[in-house]
């Protein structure tokens, strides 16, 4: 008899064989990640903190990973609604039906729901029901809000509401702290707890009605408890809430002592709000003492800037509204002093990029008045020569308020001397700052960790002690990273240092407003030091090419804007773009890289060309008469570029005198005799470049087709309407150049040599003459097809054959036309149809010997050329 046992044990020993089963396929899984691991190809470098450490050990057969048992999904969901439903009864029992019982009654229910509510969780973890106690105790925490809100509306209903809410946080918060101490299992009552913990110290002050100081102390005071609860907290939960909380809370403070600081009317007014940020300040660092490397490096960010705040509060306090910029640049510049301060390395990181911050800032500041100086003279290309200006200032035509930017040159001067001493001095800065680049240990901190083969590079994953919940911000290949080259940086600094030193000079001058000629003299002879030191530097080793390529752009930007500024006189401007040519000309004869001396070549070209402009003003020629005047720079450049030869600079040369060309053209667009002579012209220098056989292939066919232009051109001016007047000076040298083509290669094709030549005018002509009256056009046309038919039988071209015999016939068509007309129109009409009829009757009686006589003609039309 077979024994079936009973529900339960049934239902026990499924449980158990399920349980082996899953404990089986994650040991299949385990085994089978491991074996995909061993066969893939090494992966590179995972980003910090985000993959396991490269000395882990790879897990032996057999290797089940204990993790804990997740509740189930329809459990997750039960307990989720349930404890949403309880939250909506207990709301709407406090909010609806409190009033329906008294007030024994509703203390006695409050209390025991509630109690009930706290009570329940921890039977519940030592049955093992996690899930359910987490969501008991969620319900518990509405309930503990609710208390509160029944005890101010009964019990308390005269007291202030702000006041009562920051004493019921307090007492919130350190109930839920003991709760959650108590049972150390559930996650959320300490999380609720530092929720709680922000708003006793705010709604204190606000209910007293403090000030805004008092207000971003206890602000202040509030984020430095979160950042100890972050240190030293204990969960992940606790520690991410509290991240979060002292974040909100730091930022409002250094908002709140910045604002007070920047509107304070004096030293005096300054230092009360200076105290703040600087007491911020000091809270974010001892907190970037301690923290891993990311959080290190944000918190010496918000350290230094809150510093540069407070201690540059109170000198720009006192200095006017242009100067106040200077007192927070000061003291942004003071942080690099960290490096020698014995900060840690991260830390000391972030307030250097403090330090970066303000400098950028300032930096930006001093931008709007240097753009006008730049910008400004194109004011002046409306009414260029209409005279000098006073001084540089009424020149640029800005509205700037010159008096409140009086720092702006100072600034710029400030760290450009700075970035330029550092360029002049970098193995110095390279010896001070080394701590800060070396790489560090994954556990310690110690420098040269991450190197291969460094000791403690393969160190525990939780670097810093007491946060060991936290993922490994840093770790093994953390220093790995890809960093700039010290050559490159160097060569930053010394780039940044001419910009920003070429700025202050232009902005001196601006702010000083010297006169008209010594600032045009001025900007020139910048240009001229810009390009002497892009010359000077552009061979100075590798990675020192920020230097000269940042010379040489400022070189052309100057060069650009003092050429405009110059266009108010024109003895300035003859002056300015002499010089600018000469130049950039010598510039380009000194400089040994291929590059810049193409840059300097193309530019030098470009003021020539607007020195010929110039010149034709000058003369108070018209624009379409100016036109010729302009190709003078072109025709030096063909000339250049034929002495050049293959140099690389030859090219760049040739094409912008090509611009300069095609300028000339554009001058003389609306007259068209001159236009046809400037085309003209610009073909003579297409031809002149098309003897070099390097530039024949593309300067041949360019001088083709800007002769056939300027003929065109030139017709049209004289109202020719002919077609062929315009087609033959094509076809005559195109033919020309196909017997040339056929007597150097006979096996060339009759359509290359001859084929555009014949088409150009024979096609065109056939056209005009289908529509012509006269009888002398289709004459002509007829007698010439006949010829060029009767020339590519006799040499059995095949292009020759076609084209004429096609045009033959159509020509003939033509001229038969009328009279077939009038023969169509005497038959009776029954007999075009018959003659078709009979037509096809021949042709297929006769198929095969007309299908033989087709390819017969096609095999002696396949065998010319």
């Amino acid at each position: 008899m077979e024994h079936v046992p009973p529900p339960a044990e049934e239902l026990a020993l499924l449980d158990r064989e399920l349980a082996e089963l899953d404990a089986r396929r994650a040991q299949l899984l385990t085994r089978r990640t491991w074996l995909l691991a061993a066969l893939r190809p090494p992966a590179p470098t995972a980003a910090p903190g985000w993959g396991a450490p490269s000395g882990a050990p790879a897990q032996p057969w057999g290797y089940v990973p204990k993790q804990p048992s997740a509740p189930r999904g329809a459990q997750n969901v039960l307990l989720t609604l349930g404890g949403l439903l309880l939250t909506v009864a207990a709301v709407a029992f406090t909010l609806v039906s409190w009033g329906s019982m008294g007030i024994g009654g509703r203390s006695a229910v409050l209390a025991a729901v509630t109690l009930g509510a706290l009570i329940a969780p921890a039977v519940l973890l030592r049955r093992g029901l996690v899930a359910t106690a987490e969501a008991l105790a969620a319900l518990a925490l509405v309930l503990t809000l609710l208390d509160v809100y029944a005890v101010h509306a009964v019990a308390a209903p005269d007291t202030d509401g702000l006041g009562f809410t920051a004493v019921a946080a307090a007492v919130l918060a350190a109930l839920w702290t003991a709760y959650g101490l108590a049972l150390g299992t559930l996650r959320l009552p300490l999380p609720a707890a530092v929720v709680l913990a922000q708003w006793p110290l705010l709604f204190w002050t606000w209910a007293a009605g403090a000030p805004a100081l008092v207000v971003g102390w206890a602000l202040l005071a509030t984020a430095v408890l979160d950042g100890a609860i972050a240190l030293w907290g204990k969960g992940a939960g606790v520690r991410v809430t509290a991240c979060v909380g002292g974040s909100a809370m730091g930022f409002s403070a250094l908002m709140v002592g910045l604002a007070l600081s920047t509107t304070a009317s004096g030293p005096l007014g300054a230092a009360a709000p200076g105290a703040l940020l600087l007491a911020a300040a000091a809270a974010a660092l001892a907190g970037a003492w301690r923290a891993p490397q990311g959080f290190a490096r944000v918190g010496g960010v918000v350290a230094g800037l809150a510093a540069v705040a407070a201690v540059g509060g109170a000198p720009a306090a006192a200095l006017p509204d242009g100067w106040r910029v200077l007192a927070y640049l000061l003291c942004g510049l003071a942080l690099t002093g960290v490096v020698r301060a014995g900060v840690p390395r991260d830390a000391a990181r972030g307030v250097l990029a403090a330090s970066g911050v303000v400098v950028a800032g300032a930096l930006v500041w001093a931008l709007p008045p240097l753009a006008a100086v730049l910008l400004g003279p194109g004011t002046l290309l409306s009414d260029v020569w209409a005279g000098s200006p006073e001084g540089f200032r009424s020149a640029l035509g800005s509205t700037l308020p010159w008096s409140e930017l009086a720092a702006a040159p100072v600034v710029l001067a400030l760290v450009a001397g700075l970035l330029g001493a550092a360029y002049r001095w970098w193995p110095s800065v390279v010896r001070i700052t080394a701590p800060l680049a070396a790489p560090r240990t994954a556990d310690t901190g110690t420098p040269g960790a991450g190197v291969p083969g460094a000791p403690g590079a393969a160190g525990a994953a939780a670097p810093w002690p007491g946060w060991s919940g936290w993922p490994a911000w840093s770790g093994p290949g953390a220093g790995a990273r890809k960093r700039p080259s010290g050559a490159a940086l160097r060569g930053a600094a010394g780039a940044g240092a001419a910009a920003l030193g070429w700025g202050a000079i232009l902005l001196s001058g601006a702010l000083l407003d010297v006169p008209y000629a010594l600032a045009v003299a001025g900007e020139t002879a910048l240009v001229g030091g810009l390009l002497a030191l892009a010359v000077r530097s552009a061979g100075s080793g590798r990675g020192a090419t920020a230097v000269p390529v940042c010379a040489l752009v400022t070189a052309v930007a100057g060069a650009v804007s003092v050429g405009v500024l110059s266009l108010a006189s024109e003895g300035a401007s003859y002056a300015v773009f002499g010089a600018l040519a000469a130049l950039f000309a010598g510039a380009a004869v000194r400089a040994g890289a291929e590059v810049p001396r193409a840059v300097f070549a193309v530019a030098s070209v470009v003021w020539g060309t607007v020195l010929t402009g110039l010149a034709g003003r000058s003369l108070g020629l018209a624009p379409q008469e100016t036109a010729p005047l302009v190709l003078v720079v072109p025709a030096l450049t063909v000339l250049l570029g034929a002495r050049l030869r293959r140099n690389p600079v030859a090219l760049p040369v040739e094409l912008t005198g090509a611009l300069g060309a095609l300028i000339a053209v554009g001058l003389a667009v609306s007259d068209a005799p001159f236009l046809a002579l400037v085309l003209a012209l610009c073909g003579v220098l297409a031809a002149g470049a098309a003897v070099r056989p390097e530039r024949r292939p593309v300067a041949g066919y360019l001088a083709a087709a800007l002769f056939v232009l300027a003929t065109w051109v030139r017709l049209a001016a004289s109202e020719v309407s002919f077609p062929e007047a315009y087609t033959l000076p094509v076809t005559v040298p195109a033919l020309m150049v196909g017997v040339l083509r056929r007597r150097r290669d006979p096996e060339a094709s009759s359509w290359t040599a001859y084929g555009p030549g014949l088409a150009a005018t024979l096609l065109p002509s056939m056209a005009v003459a289908w529509t012509d009256t006269d009888w002398l056009r289709p004459l002509l046309l007829g007698v010439a097809a006949l010829v060029i038919t009767l020339l590519g039988a006799r040499y059995r071209l095949q292009a020759l054959l076609l084209l004429g015999g096609v045009v033959l016939a159509l020509d003939g068509l033509h001229e038969l036309a009328p009279y077939v007309v009038q023969v169509a129109g005497a038959l009776p009409r029954w007999l075009p149809p018959a003659l078709a009829g009979l037509l096809l009757l021949v042709v297929g009686a006769t198929y095969e010997q007309r299908l033989r006589d087709a390819r017969r003609l096609r095999e002696a039309l396949g065998r010319m050329r």
